[in-house]
């Protein structure tokens, strides 16, 4: 490593990987520390394989850093058991390290909202199990920040899709599908405005954060593509691909049904929520202080359904 300031990104996984390589080709130095070694990895990336679960381990990982960016994930059947000790481990590895810690989150916390925007101030007042969690993991960052062991900046995005993101809500089930010739699998209500996330602009959003002094102490609502209906962007979907794509919605109800011998299907049917009321993620703090330069809403579904055919799917 150079003199520069040292980023160190734990978690390589859909929005880690990309944030790396964002940083990198920022020119920055980075260090990525996951439980195996990425598929792939940018020219210059220092990789640590670390078990984050050993706080020492991260510590370790962590050795030297300016800013750490918490972009883990856990098993999403496994949340409650094994996400907070994780993030535990990097909360002490920034610590130790005297490093800024910008920690990506999902919007679980704020629960349902009536289809009212999501602002920042909302209260967390979650119903979910894992909304619950996250809520909690939220108010240990809060803790380690208010008692001056960590300066911190949250990250916060609604449902990802992108290169990579295929377990998402508008993953593989959708676009894999779309371009097969099958139907979109989907929950809820596909006529009801829903903010989805783009990949690379979480990355890009984390990146800013980690760079600007302002971001510290606070909670950020990541900019992205322009917020439309699941129905729209299903419409921009069929035109990339050339045909018509139809929709097989799950019934919440055999959501549940499954739930009873399936943990994904009963985590599925907990956030089901999120589809049956408008689901807005305002970004305006974010805009109004750092600006955004967000990727439109047609190229990120062309650049994901391109990423998707490199991988053989539709040939």
């Amino acid at each position: 490593m150079t003199g520069r300031e040292l980023h160190v990104v734990f978690g390589a996984g859909q929005v880690g990987g990309a944030l790396i390589a964002h940083l990198a080709a920022q020119g920055k130095s980075v260090r990525s520390v996951s439980l195996h070694r990425p598929a792939v990895l940018a020219d210059g990336v220092d990789c640590r394989i670390a078990d984050v679960n050993n706080i020492e381990a991260a510590v370790d990982a962590a050795e030297g850093a300016s800013v750490i960016y918490q972009c883990l994930s856990a098993p999403y059947t496994k949340w409650p058991e094994l996400f907070p000790p994780m993030q535990r481990s990097v909360i002490g590895a920034a610590e130790r390290a005297g490093a800024l810690l910008v920690s990506l989150e999902n919007v679980y916390g704020y629960g349902p909202t009536d289809g009212v925007p999501m602002t920042e101030d909302l209260p967390l007042a979650a119903t979910t199990v894992k909304g619950r969690t996250r809520a909690s993991m939220t108010k240990e960052l809060r803790v380690a920040s208010e008692s001056g062991g960590i300066r911190i900046a949250i990250g916060r995005a609604s449902d990802f899709f992108g290169a990579g993101a295929t377990e998402s809500t508008l993953g593989e089930r959708v676009f894999a599908h779309a371009l097969s010739g099958r139907k979109a699998d989907f929950i809820g209500n596909p006529n009801l405005l829903h903010t989805y996330s783009y990949v690379p602009d979480i990355a890009s959003g984390l990146a800013t954060l980690g760079a600007d002094k302002r971001s510290i102490g606070q909670v950020w609502h990541l900019p992205g593509p322009e917020t439309v209906t699941t129905r729209a962007l299903l419409d921009l979907v069929a035109e990339d691909v050339g045909h018509p794509i139809g929709i097989r919605n799950v019934p919440k109800l055999a959501l549940r049904a499954g739930g009873l011998v399936s943990p994904m299907m009963r985590g599925l049917a907990e956030m089901a929520y999120e589809f049956e009321a408008p689901f807005i993620l305002d970004t305006m703090k974010f805009e109004a202080v750092f600006g955004s330069e967000a990727t439109p809403l047609v190229t990120a579904i062309a650049d994901t359904l391109t990423w998707y055919r490199s991988n053989g799917v539709g040939e």
